[in-house]
């Protein structure tokens, strides 16, 4: 192996080598402690060091990296000390997710290292979103993330690869090319003769190193970051190793060829190196043997301390707690002016307002720039607040999903337009896994907002119509908030931009200019998880929301011999128990009406919720009126006979004759 050492002093030569060393030495160790079953799980990189070294070095300590399961070096060349790395594989207090995550699945803003989650590729899709936030702010800062050939299959990594390109993003992805994933060898991962060609179906450079090679690795990236700070694109490197280890210990690695051990022994960055640097003179035996003692000596103190940290608090208190970042926003305040205006019209000048008050808030969406989106909500957006700030995105919801929380990791505010509700589940992964369990991991703001036009009425169909609300309710670490009325959609979406947590913002597409109603003036906000008493009666307690209040409200026009509290939540989640249970124990009866399906809609959780707390104030069984269990129809009399309101005036005759 050739090293080309170009203008490196000794000393460099040396820093290098003692970092490549030290994860090795860890690792050898942590085998140890697997063995002596102190440890449960461990995930090896042995031979694959220098790329994770040689890349960490190559950058500055500022710019964020996204590694993966074999990438110690990058933590160990950060300099966080072990016991902390430790505490954190070990599940304790002390560690970064104290105790809520394993591995490597975690974030620290001090030392610019964000974590993947299992699923691999969605990390790509961040690591551009906070090479967005560089670009905005014209720091010149490069983002470096890995991969590994595995992944390099998932639809992920193609939409973040795309949307870096698009955007001229200064990312520098890196490929780990060990061979296998998990079992699986490369030759039945991929038909191209090198990852690296990907790179030039995105319009983007490619560049395929020995991964091998501590200073090839650490040359090439340096000279790329350094190149990127100036001209700020993406680039694709495929590192070419081999995993000496298995998937996991566990695994084994019976599957890999003995002859490819053999070969690749011979490659090792460690020994390689250091036969290098011993040949050249740059160290010596003496030298190795203090520096491994040295080593030996810190990592047992390390662990040692490690072991002794404290193991959680059991508190469900405190889980819950950290499941959502604080929120510190004012209470629901007069507004000083009203106007009249639509529902559309509400969306419009909230987010006016607060792209006129945050300057680091970015808009994302297909087709949301010049053409104003598919609603126009945002037409005009784009001569105030400029291309940069209003983006027009590729049809790749997953990654521009993962861009958001890239944003606001790296100190911007994000809303994510999905064209309508139902696309989004093309991105489901990043909601689901990544925006709403980050806080909870390792206590970073998601100050991401979702918007999502979303219902029926309007004859779209099963792809442009459904009701999907509930996919998000049931998660933790996701607010999800249903305006039925512009007054509530000015003053929810306010609310849901300053907030620090991942919001999904439901609008009801068919009310967009069929409803038209006052709308407060600017800084006008409403809590999110706070319901609203429309109008007070004794019969029954209606609790709705979204497009079923105005199913109620037609209902009550036609039936002003019935009196009822109708209740709009406004909120899912959370949603208002205590309103809801102060209503049902006065009036004793209660409907729950809802456009989505009726099996597993919110109100089954409402309905049980109230069973479980309020029993002994119900006078009849708690009904629920929701949506035909099947996809919603396009036809306009089987949608007409799909939707809940078609059951709304049988139920309550039902529950009243009770």
């Amino acid at each position: 192996m050739f090293f080309d050492e170009k203008n490196l002093a000794h000393a460099e030569l040396i820093n290098i080598y003692k970092n490549l060393l030290l994860p090795r030495m860890i690792e050898e160790k942590m085998l140890k402690l697997l063995r002596q079953e102190k440890i449960s799980k461990w995930f090896s990189g042995i031979g694959q060091e220098a790329i994770s070294v040689g890349c960490t070095l190559a950058l500055n300590d500022d710019e964020y990296i996204l590694p993966m399961h074999r990438n110690l070096g990058v933590f160990t060349s950060r300099k966080i000390p072990l016991w902390k790395l430790m505490a954190q594989w070990q599940g304790k207090a002390t560690g970064f997710t104290k105790g809520r995550d394993r591995s490597f699945h975690f974030g620290t803003q001090e030392y610019k290292i964000i974590g993947m989650i299992s699923h691999l590729g969605p990390q790509l899709a961040v690591a551009d979103g906070i090479a967005l936030a560089n670009t905005l702010a014209k720091n010149k800062k490069v983002t470096l993330a890995f991969t590994g050939e595995g992944a390099t299959s998932e639809g992920d990594f193609h939409e973040a690869l795309n949307v870096a390109a698009v955007w001229d993003l200064p990312v520098i992805f890196v490929i780990e090319n060990n061979g296998y994933g998990l079992s699986t060898p490369t030759s039945e991962q991929y038909r191209c003769k090198d990852l690296v060609d990907k790179a030039f179906g995105y319009g983007m450079e490619g560049v395929k190193i020995d991964g091998n090679n501590i200073l090839e690795v650490y040359h090439t990236i340096k000279s790329l970051a350094e190149s990127l700070r100036e001209n700020p694109r993406p680039v694709l490197v495929e590192c070419v190793t081999f995993r000496m280890r298995g998937h996991e210990e566990a695994s084994g690695v019976k599957y890999v060829p003995q002859e490819l051990f053999e070969e690749w022994e011979k490659k090792d960055p460690v020994k390689t190196f250091e036969a290098f640097l011993l040949q050249n003179n740059v160290l010596d035996q003496d030298f190795i043997l203090q520096t491994k003692t040295e080593n030996i000596r810190y990592i047992q103190e390390e662990i040692d301390k490690a072991f002794a940290e404290p193991e959680p608090e059991i508190s469900e208190e405190q889980e819950l707690k950290d499941m959502y970042a604080a929120v510190n926003l004012p209470q629901t305040q007069e507004a000083s002016t009203l106007s009249e205006g639509r529902y559309i019209d509400a969306i419009s000048m909230a987010l006016k307002y607060a792209m006129e008050k945050h300057p680091n808030l970015v808009i994302m969406g297909q087709d949301i720039a010049e053409y104003g989106g598919a609603f126009k909500i945002t037409q005009g957006f784009v001569a105030q607040f400029g291309k940069e700030r209003v983006r027009n995105t590729p049809i790749c919801e997953s990654a521009i999903l993962g861009a958001g929380l890239g944003l606001s990791i790296n100190g911007y505010k994000s809303v994510v337009e999905m064209q309508f509700a139902d696309f989004v589940s093309c991105g489901f992964n990043q909601i689901i896994n990544n925006l709403a369990k980050t806080h909870y991991r390792w206590g970073e703001k998601v100050d991401v907002v979702v918007r999502m036009p979303t219902g029926g009425g309007t004859g779209a169909g099963p792809f442009h119509s459904q009701s999907n609300e509930a996919w998000f309710t049931k998660t933790p670490g996701l607010k999800v908030v249903y305006p039925a009325f512009p007054e509530d959609v000015y003053g929810l979406l306010i609310s849901a931009i300053e907030d620090p947590n991942p919001v999904l913002f439901f609008e009801h597409k068919y009310l967009y200019r069929k409803i038209s109603g006052s709308i407060p003036d600017k800084g006008y906000s409403i809590p999110i998880g706070k319901a609203k008493l429309h109008s007070a009666g004794n019969q029954f307690s209606l609790i709705t929301y979204g497009l079923g209040m105005h199913w109620a409200l037609a209902y009550q026009k036609s039936h002003p011999e019935i009196d009822f509290d109708l209740l709009d939540l406004r909120s899912l989640q959370p949603w208002d128990k205590e309103s809801v249970y102060e209503s049902v124990k006065k009036t004793g009866r209660v409907l729950i009406l809802h456009e989505d399906t009726l099996c597993c809609g919110l109100g089954a959780e409402i309905s049980a919720s109230i069973t479980e707390n309020c029993f002994s104030y119900l006078d009849a069984p708690i009904l629920r009126c929701g949506s035909l269990d099947t996809a919603i129809p396009m036809n306009k009399g089987l949608e007409l006979q799909f939707l809940a309101q078609n059951k709304l005036e049988e139920t309550i005759k039902k529950l009243l004759a009770y």
